[in-house]
């Protein structure tokens, strides 16, 4: 058989769906059987894995196992099986063993204990297959109890490693929480009788995950699991639905449905093994909330016919405070029976919101419980927009909703340098409301967080705050990575926005809060420290007036023999004889040295050209300094080797996805106009802007390189009014040439 024989004929349309995934096991089945030696006694051809479960993508891998009692000449037999399964390109994951020692390779390793529950025979003795099918089955259900811990370990380790496949933007279907590995958990868990694992809706949520693995590996074209941005919409279209978006939401709901129904199994198994089921013993944590078996379940006295409309939020924060699951019966009844809350929202609802959102560690599965049951719709109807949001920015790494409550949780670590901390949790929480509608979120947001803020009983003043969180959440990162902190216009533009001293320190660490949950790289020691750097210039407007005075150049490269380098740590300066090209020829130097620019300031001082750059080292590696102010010496001097090897490394990596951008701002600067580049980051980008406005005749005071993911937004100040339009066309061209 060759390896385009087991793709499903015909065209993708059928070739996704328990049928197909069915039809290619066949002929699996069928082309094992006739490579496997028919006159052989004593040996068996096993399936496990996908195949094992008759569950096979269009390019799944095949695991086996030969099992022998012992015959000679079993090496022999693996290599004619094996090698045809090579030859045919089939990934192949294989094993030869005796009963014996596959119930003793499983009664040690938990992963290959759960593979042989899904053992089945494919060819030769159907006698010891059986019994091998037999024996692990009885050996699981005697020793499962004893392995749950080995299980949960490796289980928590996977998706610590791929996080959670409902939240994430680009998950693994298989590996991440609540994907098809964890089903494999389901199915073992049920075997040993402990819990009632695959229920109807944990079973339709596997077979669309399979589905559109199914998709996936069609098209791709080959084994892959990890469902990523630019594959969603062929996706889509293989399964029939509107767009990438509407997959997203859909692989999250399926996600949700397993990782609820994990949670629910693995609690089974900890009263089990605690010896806690049905234990009376209850320990009151919180008014009308008690813990009883390590969940958290009603007080007697809070069920009555007219419940308390907050008790639903006193549940949630108590659960989230203790770090201990809601008992599914109290979360249904919950759902059921808790009136609307009031609108304004009563002190108590407030309160408890306000606690649970402050939790830290235990509010993300307390929230995700109570969005399970449906009690966020019931606070928040907004909600149910926000649901599985994609958000395609590349620097995003969750859905709307878990940026939402994961901005709360990275709030908390902020809470004592803020003067209204319940604020900060709210303004987290709200900040991008506006996200999936038209128009910019921070503006279409603001009144939405700020009816939300009114609903939830927060006085006008504070409802205003909040208001104005939501409006300027992006304004102390924008302008701190792509405006010059020295100038006073930046400095008195954001004073006058954001009005007094304690909605900067909200804004700071909403600042800060928002980054650490976009992902890893939206944040950097840099930014923060730019960050930091506005925040003091902006108090200290804000609480003197005063503004901050232009720095004066370093006075030791004012004077002595020219070329003169100074490097300390982070910051690279450089000053020459008065030369045209040295903004670009350094940037040139500092690429060559693998060091990404952040900022940069030029001036001139008595017939000195001085540069300064503000870096940091691409991949985390230090640079050599010796060799790097060897380089600058030898670039500031007027040696063109170094610009050479980067213009032509540069000219081979140019381009992106998306056309680039240039925006004019002539009003934000004392006495510059400000051109902001939007453009797909590339090797030797700065280098190449530089020295195109340098040929231009553009001076460049300072810039401001802003790189999020692949894309970077990078600002340069030119020197002048820039009042011709057709001058700053002609200026535009040359920068979008360069790019």
């Amino acid at each position: 058989m060759h390896a385009t024989s087991i793709e499903p004929p015909g065209g993708p349309g059928g070739s996704i769906g328990a049928a197909a995934r069915a039809e290619r096991a066949d002929k699996l089945d069928k082309w094992l059987a006739g490579l496997f030696p028919g006159h052989v006694g004593g040996v068996s051809l096993v399936a496990v894995g996908g195949l094992g479960r008759r569950d096979c993508a269009p390019y799944s891998d095949v695991d086996l196992v030969l099992l022998h009692n012992g015959v000679p000449g079993i090496d022999q037999i693996a290599e004619a099986l094996w090698y045809p399964i090579w030859d045919a390109k089939v990934g192949l994951d294989h094993s030869v063993r005796t009963l014996p020692e596959a119930l003793s390779v499983a009664h040690d390793d938990v992963k290959v204990a759960l593979g042989l529950l899904d053992a089945r025979h494919i060819a030769g003795d159907p006698v010891l297959s059986g019994d091998l099918i037999e024996a692990t089955a009885d050996q699981w259900r005697r020793t499962a109890v004893r392995m749950m811990p080995q299980l949960k370990e490796v289980t928590v380790a996977r998706w610590q490693s791929h996080g959670e496949l409902a939240f994430l933007l680009e998950g693994d279907l298989k590996e991440a929480a609540g994907g098809l590995r964890d089903v494999t958990i389901l199915r073992g868990i049920g075997r040993t009788g402990i819990a009632d694992t695959m229920r109807p809706a944990v079973r339709a949520a596997t077979l669309r995950l399979l589905d559109t693995r199914d998709a996936l590996h069609l098209a791709v074209g080959r084994r892959v699991d990890r469902l990523v941005a630019q594959e969603r919409a062929a996706v889509a279209a293989l399964l029939g639905l509107d767009d990438g978006d509407a997959l997203l939401r859909r692989v999250a709901g399926d996600a949700r449905t397993v990782a609820h129904a994990v949670d629910d199994a693995w609690r089974a198994v900890d009263r089990l093994r605690g010896g806690r089921r049905g234990s009376a013993v209850r320990r009151p944590v919180a008014r009308d909330v008690v813990e009883q078996d390590g969940e958290l379940v009603l007080a007697r006295t809070a069920i009555g016919p007219v419940p308390d409309p907050v008790l639903s939020l006193r549940v949630a924060a108590a659960a989230a405070t203790f770090r201990t699951p809601i008992a599914r019966a109290t979360a249904e009844w919950l759902a059921a029976f808790s009136p609307p809350l009031p609108a304004p929202w009563p002190p108590a609802a407030r309160a408890a919101l306000v606690s649970l959102l402050g939790a830290g560690p235990g509010l993300l599965p307390a929230w995700e419980t109570c969005d399970r049951y449906g009690l966020i719709d019931a606070w928040l109807p907004e909600w149910a927009r926000m649901r599985s949001l994609p958000q395609h920015h590349p620097v995003h790494r969750f859905t709307l909703d878990r940026h939402l409550v994961q901005a709360a949780f990275e709030a908390t670590a902020y809470l004592r340098e803020v003067a209204r901390p319940d604020l900060l949790l709210i303004g987290a929480f709200l900040h991008d409301v506006g996200k999936g509608l038209p128009g910019d979120h921070s503006v279409v947001g603001a009144p939405i967080a700020a009816e939300i803020a009114t609903r939830i009983g927060l006085p006008p003043a504070d409802v205003a705050v909040v208001e104005k969180m939501v409006r300027l959440h992006l304004l102390l990162p924008d302008v701190a990575t792509r405006r010059d902190l020295d100038d006073p216009l930046t400095i008195s533009t954001v004073a006058s926005a954001v009005g007094d001293t304690t909605t900067l320190g909200l804004l700071h660490a909403l600042a800060r809060a928002d980054s650490h949950a976009t992902g890893p790289a939206a944040w950097s020691d840099w930014k923060g420290r730019l960050l930091a750097g506005l925040v003091r210039r902006v108090h200290t407007a804000l609480d003197t007036g005063e503004l901050p005075e232009p720095p004066a150049p370093d006075p030791a490269l004012l004077g002595g023999d020219l070329p003169a380098v100074h490097l300390d740590g982070d910051r690279v300066a450089v000053a020459a004889a008065g030369r045209t090209g040295l903004l670009g020829a350094v940037a040139a130097c500092l690429a060559m040295h693998r060091l990404e620019v952040v900022g940069a300031n030029v001036s001139s001082v008595d017939g000195r050209t001085i540069v300064e750059f503000y870096t940091q080292p691409r991949y985390g590696m230090a640079y050599d300094p010796i060799a790097l102010a060897s380089d600058l010496r030898r670039v500031a001097a007027g040696d063109v080797s170094v610009t050479q090897r980067v213009r032509a490394r540069a000219m081979s990596q140019r381009g992106g996805t998306a056309s680039p951008v240039v925006v004019w701002q002539r009003d934000v600067a004392t006495d510059a106009a400000v051109l902001e580049l939007r453009a797909a980051d590339s090797a030797g980008l700065l280098y190449r802007v530089a020295t195109a406005l340098d040929e231009a005749g553009a001076e460049v005071r300072a810039a401001r390189i802003s790189t999020l993911g692949g894309d970077v937004v990078d600002a340069f100040y030119l020197v002048g009014s820039w009042a011709d339009e057709a001058e700053r066309d002609r200026v535009t061209d040359v920068v979008l040439a360069a790019v």
